[in-house]
């Protein structure tokens, strides 16, 4: 209940207070480049259900269809203010929205697509009984994924095969450690690899 008061009392603060930057980031993203504003892409969330995650789009449209993997923080898809929101992570601001909603929250395991989440064995459904967050202890282990994808000679094998089993173990400690004030450390850290990346 703690944990649930803080992400909408959190995330309804951040919306308020950041949506003139919000604007700001909507109308340089159409100058940019032509597409929406958002990206908007089914996700697993608490519970083994779809949901839909809103991010501000950073790659050129239709990208998905030349893979579903991003290969480098340099992968020629990502368009010019798309580099600078990633960097800084401030593409995921819009998951405030789906925090205030319910389906996700500031900290738990990040939200895996279902054609990865098949992949999952039986154990591996126990991430399920949390909502999925915005950073977690994958998501700090796994900062620079996006180049370690990059460097595989077999990006799409790597990841099925090495990233997401890593990324699991992690998840799992997470849910077995899970408290508020945990929680508080993971957006801390989180906050410091963003700044000092």
């Amino acid at each position: 209940m703690i944990k649930r008061c803080f992400d909408v009392v959190l995330s309804a603060i951040g919306l308020l207070l950041l949506s003139p930057i919000l604007l700001v980031i909507a109308i340089i993203i159409k100058l940019d480049s032509k597409g929406p504003i958002l990206f908007i892409q089914g996700r697993v969330g608490k519970n083994n259900k779809d949901f839909k995650i809103y991010k501000f789009r950073t790659m050129q449209t239709q990208s998905e269809s030349k893979g579903l993997l991003t290969l480098g923080n340099d992968d020629l898809r990502i368009t010019k203010i798309g580099y600078f929101l990633r960097r800084y992570k401030i593409d995921e601001f819009p998951q405030l929205i789906n925090i205030l909603k319910g389906d996700m929250s500031f900290v738990g395991p990040r939200p895996e697509l279902r054609y990865y989440v098949n992949f999952y064995n039986e154990d591996d459904m126990k991430i399920f009984q949390v909502r999925p967050g915005i950073t977690g202890l994958a998501s700090l282990e796994y900062r620079n994924e996006v180049e370690l994808l990059k460097a595989a000679k077999n990006p799409e094998d790597y990841f099925i095969n090495t990233i997401i089993p890593d990324k699991l173990k992690y998840n799992k400690e997470y849910i077995r450690r899970r408290n508020f004030f945990f929680d508080i450390k993971i957006i801390f850290l989180t906050v410091i690899k963003v700044i000092t990346k």
